[in-house]
């Protein structure tokens, strides 16, 4: 689509509005047989990576080249940040095997004219070390101030497959995957707004009434508990047990929001989740997913009730049955359940929904990120600018409330027909048509409309993040109980567990959810303010059409 760039009034620099945002995942899959190298190139609406080969063998080594592109990337303005892609690479040596992470070699990438790329260490700030320390992937992102579409031909990184114990000809199958991000800076904020919100943040001298700003300066540990200069949380009101907080230290390891991350810019898509199921193995699939992989073709995958029929926007079907414990399933997007898988209304930019934590935790273990604390959600929604009372995500306490209708429902175009505000932030609530349209919609759908204004209109963060605010709930790291706060700010490693489990370290317990809580609202419930902590423990062990994924990574 063509390149539309909204004037962001408020902060004095173009936000880039995309027309229509990327898939999560995108998937290159290369077969190397006696040296032939053939590869297939799928499509995104946002960021693609294409013509993915190996070259320049050496006989240890060699480079994974591919051409990466995406719409509408900046970098610079007031915020001074800007947008990037995550990019990471699974190889297996048959094309039977089980997928693993490529760990990329320290030195010798070439990024092309124009993008700067940052290798992800396992533990950043850290010292390369291909055994304890390794590249997990890459961000690329323009290296000088500017907008508009971002192409990059020939980009390579360096991989020495020997240091695995492998020879060039054992690779049978390459997959680069790439996820749009947008870098946060590092930078002092605020948690709490001054504001009346259930259980928020606030300095420890708090008593009564609207909540005391208390200013995050750097990533050292936190007292939680009354007194000036304390982090503490307001009185939640009657409804809000999920609200408490006990009394301790916040270690230093935790992230806290100050230090510069990355998070991605949409909620995790459906063709997202797909092209994690069709990674793994069937066992693994089988705990990813409500029905058996070897579930007939057309079953809804994520759906408890066994058919095929759309629930709740979720259109992700089992494509080709899988054989138990030996072949897995082939998943993928039938939005219109129609049979024909992958077409342009299939719904694979619409925010994945039907998962639960357990999901969540492998998805970003996999992709090598990391689940985002409730601190640096705050900061990712309101940046470095003053508290407003009773915020939301775009950074005003007003929002649209007459019902849309959607155009082209399911599309990469999906968008608001009817009733878009051009004055006040845009979510998907109750009030908007949420428990009509019945689900998520597609991300960045508001900024994309023709009519937006800004950063309100396009309902998005500080820093331009999209959909913090309702949509699908936003599920973060809490401070609300010694699980949650056991959490060091580890990075996934890349691979998850022949269980299926996420095998991060420090991280909240996978099967019971405890650890965790959400923030934002979804769809057909009460959009919830920025500060806003109602649910901010509550466990989530179960699969739910109101749940959403987002991973962060701080920053190399």
């Amino acid at each position: 689509g063509a390149c539309v760039f909204q004037e962001f009034t408020q902060l004095g620099y173009r936000y880039p509005e995309p027309i229509s945002p990327a898939m999560t995942l995108l998937r290159i899959t290369s077969c190397l047989a006696l040296g032939l190298l053939l590869h297939t190139a799928g499509t995104a609406n946002n960021i693609q990576v294409a013509n993915a080969t190996l070259t320049g063998n050496t006989g240890t080594s060699a480079k994974i080249q591919f051409d990466l592109s995406w719409e509408n990337s900046w970098r610079g303005g007031v915020v001074s940040n800007w947008d990037a892609a995550w990019v990471f690479v699974k190889y297996r040596t048959s094309t039977t095997g089980d997928w693993q992470p490529v760990e990329l070699s320290n030195t010798g990438h070439v990024a092309p004219t124009g993008s700067q790329v940052d290798l992800g260490l396992s533990f950043p700030g850290g010292v390369y070390n291909a055994s304890t320390n390794p590249a997990l992937g890459v961000f690329i992102y323009r290296n000088a101030v500017g907008t508009g579409n971002l192409a990059l031909f020939n980009l390579q990184l360096q991989w020495n497959y020997s240091a695995l114990g492998l020879v060039f000809n054992d690779v049978a199958q390459l997959q680069v995957f790439a996820i749009e991000m947008v870098y946060v800076p590092q930078g002092s904020f605020y948690l709490g707004a001054g504001g009346t919100e259930g259980g928020s943040f606030t300095d420890g001298s708090w008593i009564s009434g609207a909540s005391v700003p208390r200013q995050i300066t750097a990533e050292d540990a936190i007292t939680v508990g009354t007194g000036a200069g304390n982090l503490w949380v307001t009185t939640p009101p009657v409804g809000c047990s999920y609200a408490t907080v006990p009394t301790g230290t916040l270690a230093a390891a935790f992230p806290k929001g100050y230090a510069a991350f990355y998070c991605m810019k949409y909620e995790l898509s459906q063709q997202g989740y797909v092209e994690f199921l069709n990674s793994l193995t069937y066992t693994q699939q089988a705990v990813h997913t409500a029905q058996p992989p070897n579930s007939a073709a057309g079953t809804g995958a994520l759906l408890s009730t066994l058919g095929t029929a759309t629930a709740q926007r979720n259109g992700i079907d089992i494509q080709t049955p899988g054989t138990p414990s030996t072949i897995p399933a082939v998943y993928a997007c039938n939005f219109d359940a129609d049979g024909i898988y992958g077409e342009a209304n299939d719904g694979m930019t619409i925010a994945c929904n039907h998962i639960s934590w357990y999901s969540m935790a492998a998805y970003l273990d996999w992709s090598g990120l990391r689940p985002m604390t409730e601190l640096e959600l705050e900061k990712a929604c309101r940046g470095t600018l003053p508290p407003v009372p009773n915020e939301y995500a775009w950074g005003t306490n007003t929002i649209a409330g007459s019902a849309y209708t959607l155009s082209n429902p399911g599309a990469a175009n999906e968008g608001i027909a009817t009733n878009y505000s051009t004055t006040l932030g845009n979510a998907i609530t109750p009030a908007t048509g949420g428990g009509t349209i019945g689900g998520p919609i597609r991300g960045g759908i508001f900024a994309a409309n023709v009519s937006s204004s800004g950063r309100v209109t396009a309902g998005a963060s500080y820093y331009g993040i999209m959909e913090l605010t309702s949509n699908l709930w936003e599920t973060v790291v809490t401070i609300g109980n010694t699980q949650g706060r056991a959490f060091t700010g580890r990075h996934g490693s890349g691979a998850i567990l022949g269980s299926g489990n996420a095998n991060g370290v420090n991280w909240p317990d996978s099967s019971t959810g405890i650890g965790v809580g959400v923030h934002g609202g979804y769809f057909s419930s009460t959009p919830y303010t920025v500060c806003d902590r109602c649910y901010s423990t509550r466990a989530q062990d179960y699969r739910s059409a109101d749940l959403g994924t987002r991973g962060v990574r701080t920053a190399p």
